[in-house]
């Protein structure tokens, strides 16, 4: 890991490692001493293999909000091909804390959208720190339709605390933009898939996150309320001890997701976090995310059909009884 990615506080040892590895590698007469490094750099490994089988609730959260890990412009620039961001919702302006634009991944057209949160303090107070308001779900939501019309599958990226709390969110539909966003995806005839890339707060994150298949980063988390909203409300103070308790309680993790029923699938991320290899690592999994589109595609079309065939069904029951008695 090079210095300028943040270490947590329970990634010290694994941390002082790294610096002599960094130390030893960088002498004149590194080559030898290569079977040293080797033994540390094994040794850095177990640590990390270690730390991150057996991370708590609290501490998934922590490095799910680590300040490198991708956001959805990383992924869509390591997954996505023929990129073009599509801007605003046509009745008040423009939400940089929600990304929507039409590309490739593999050889499957989509619809991207998903949270953005910023790296650098003014990218961070731009994109609102990753929440959304209002006419950043109806931004999602128009371009969902204009997918829907050109029967395109849709990718989502949910990466948020939750959904703007200032005045003029909540003057402007927050709570309706959200509804209605959870009716329409639940009712879009193309497929939808979701994915929980670091955080999952709330309705902020269900606001982009109905769908047909829904997965989660091993390192994520995915709830009705962040473990300090929680500790607040329960414990009527947000600390350490706190926090550790409401994100035990909440069943937050991918790993908790997925037993309750929630999710479809984790997926796996490198030896020590998305954020170690932020720049090369999903580009691997971009077949198997174009893999699920077309399976996800086929399944909806099954389903279609066989909605339409009931649809029928129904409708002739119903003109059957309608009809006079001869």
């Amino acid at each position: 890991m090079s210095s300028a990615v943040q270490t947590l506080d329970f990634e010290q040892p694994i941390a002082e490692i790294e610096r002599q590895i960094s130390a030893l590698e960088t002498r004149p007469d590194a080559d030898s001493i290569r079977d040293e490094i080797a033994t540390l750099h094994e040794t850095r490994n177990s640590l990390l293999s270690k730390a991150y089988s057996s991370l708590s609730p609290w501490q998934t959260v922590r490095v799910a909000r680590h300040p490198q890990r991708p956001q959805t412009l990383d992924y869509v620039q390591m997954i996505c091909r023929d990129w073009c961001e599509l801007h605003g919702d046509r009745r008040h302006g423009d939400d940089p804390a929600i990304i929507t634009g039409f590309g490739r991944i593999g050889s499957i057209k989509c619809l991207v959208i998903g949270h953005q949160k910023g790296r650098d303090t003014k990218e961070r107070l731009a994109c609102h720190f990753g929440c959304a308001h209002p006419e950043g779900y109806r931004k999602a939501l128009l371009k969902m339709k204009l997918a829907e019309k050109f029967r395109l599958p849709i990718v989502t990226f949910v990466d948020t605390p939750g959904a703007y709390p200032g005045i003029g969110a909540e003057q402007r539909g927050q709570a309706e933009s959200i509804a209605v966003n959870l009716r329409e995806m639940s009712r879009l005839r193309v497929p939808v898939i979701c994915i929980v890339i670091g955080e999952g707060g709330s309705g902020g994150a269900l606001g982009i996150a109905v769908g047909d298949r829904v997965a989660m980063l091993q390192n994520s988390w995915y709830s009705v309320i962040s473990p300090e909203g929680c500790a607040a409300i329960l414990f009527k103070e947000a600390n350490e001890r706190t926090n550790n308790q409401a994100a035990n309680a909440l069943s937050l993790t991918a790993a908790d997701n997925l037993r309750n029923g929630l999710i479809d699938d984790v997926i796996p991320e490198p030896l020590g976090g998305a954020h170690r290899t932020r720049r090369r690592w999903p580009s691997a999994s971009s077949t198997t995310w174009s893999t699920g589109c077309a399976s996800c595609r086929a399944s909806t079309r099954t389903r279609s059909c066989a909605s339409a065939s009931r649809s029928s069904a129904r409708s002739a029951a119903c003109a059957e009884r309608a009809s006079p008695p001869r």
